[in-house]
């Protein structure tokens, strides 16, 4: 199933928990505005190449859309309509003043040189300035994007409106990104998960956690998870997978990812099958990395006690199911991996206030709105008899529906 499918049979399910108006219902689920643009820029060698952008913008009742910018060869309409989708509630479950949107440019980044994707951000931003902005739409960094191509959208965007920090975040820390952004959709998941182990009677420290993806947010909830006191046993990532009964050393395995480009040949770990990772015996299985991995084709081998959602949308609804009836709990991605969205709003505010913070008032902030979000979300799995993903989605639809209903909604 489709990202996009499987979002809105969330959101339905969700709608149908509400009991939300028919018409109203519809109303959320279609998007704000989709943009499209062609974007033609000079390569090194002299020679022309076009490439498609897209931005969804979902919904704004709530306040200006947010989401992030990807480059990956894959990026669809379909694709970026459902990230858009469940960005709108993902800000709505974290309870920060946001809608959702998302975007990106049909591209395989690897095989352009700095200058040529320099070019192809700025004359993105050219195309869709008008369209983006501080109360309006405010992109951040995502699949094969950085803190560089912000500092370029800045920079373009500013040429046409003055200097606008808040127009992006995710940016880096010397033109108004903020302290603790780069670790944020890590600690976000440590977070979480410490809240849902807690619930449990457990903690962090001693649990064993297998994390497919060794992008920013594995590397860093690998980390974090560490110092915790858990024990990181296996590891994936696009080169191979790796896995160490006793615990991987991270710190190591960080210095050799960073000067190997991936983990492939760690000494720490022996090499194992990545299609295995998911279905290594562990007690938290954490997929960080692409969509749609956890389906009903492996679902029934998976062997974790818990599931912690850093990627967007990794498990499929049939999944959902068949792990449900084995009585195996996930905490869904609109909250677990809400901690980089919600870190990018302490951003904005800050550099709108003019005003930065110190790094460990960011994480401390941080760790109350997910552990508040998780709370609400227990309050929705309690009042509508629902499983963690359709707690999430409640809380997040019904504050969205109430925000657009509030400001005179008719059909």
């Amino acid at each position: 199933m489709n990202a996009l499918a499987a979002t809105s049979r969330n959101f339905k399910q969700a709608a149908k928990l509400l009991g939300l108006d028919s018409k109203l219902e519809k109303s959320l689920l279609i998007p704000f505005r989709e943009i499209k643009v062609e974007c033609t820029i000079p390569k090194d060698d002299g020679t022309l190449a076009s490439y498609v952008g897209f931005r969804v913008q979902h919904d704004n009742a709530r306040g200006p859309m947010k989401g992030g910018i990807r480059y990956h060869h894959e990026v669809d309409p379909d694709e970026v309509n459902a990230l858009a989708q469940l960005m709108t509630w993902k800000t709505a479950v974290a309870n920060i003043p946001y809608g959702g949107a998302k975007g990106g440019i049909g591209c395989s980044p690897g095989d352009l040189s700095i200058s040529e994707l320099e070019r192809l951000t700025r004359v993105f931003t050219q195309k869709i300035h008008d369209l983006i902005g501080i109360h309006t739409d405010v992109p951040a960094p995502d699949m094969g994007t950085n803190a560089q191509t912000m500092a370029w959208m800045l920079d373009e965007y500013s040429k046409f409106h003055g200097y606008s920090p808040a127009v992006v975040t995710g940016k880096p820390v010397d033109l108004g990104g903020s302290l603790g952004r780069d670790a944020a959709t890590g600690r976000g998941v440590l977070f979480a998960t410490e809240a849902l182990l807690a619930e449990h009677g457990k903690g962090i420290a001693g649990q064993r956690f297998v994390i497919q993806g060794f992008g920013n947010v594995g590397s860093w909830a690998a980390q974090l998870i560490t110092e915790a006191g858990g024990k990181v046993i296996a590891i994936s990532d696009v080169t191979g997978a790796i896995k160490n009964s006793n615990g991987l050393d991270i710190p190591e395995l960080v210095k050799h990812s960073a000067e190997k480009r991936g983990i492939k040949g760690f000494a720490g770990g022996d090499a194992v099958d990545p299609s295995s990772l998911l279905i290594e015996d562990c007690d938290v299985l954490v997929p960080a990395a692409l969509g749609g991995v956890i389906n009903k084709d492996n679902a029934n081998d998976i062997k974790a006690k818990y599931i912690i959602e850093a990627a967007n949308h990794p498990t499929d609804p049939e999944a959902d199911e068949i792990l449900a009836k084995k009585g195996v709990l996930i905490l869904p991605d609109i909250l677990a991996n809400s901690g980089g969205v919600t870190v990018s709003y302490f951003e904005w505010v800050q550099n709108i206030q003019g005003f930065m913070w110190d790094e460990e008032k960011v994480n401390r902030e941080l760790r109350t709105y997910i552990a508040r979000a998780f709370r609400d979300t227990k309050d929705m799995c309690r009042a509508h008899h629902c499983d963690l993903r359709m707690g999430a989605f409640t809380l997040g639809v019904n504050r969205v529906a109430r925000a657009t209903v509030l400001r005179g909604w008719e059909a």
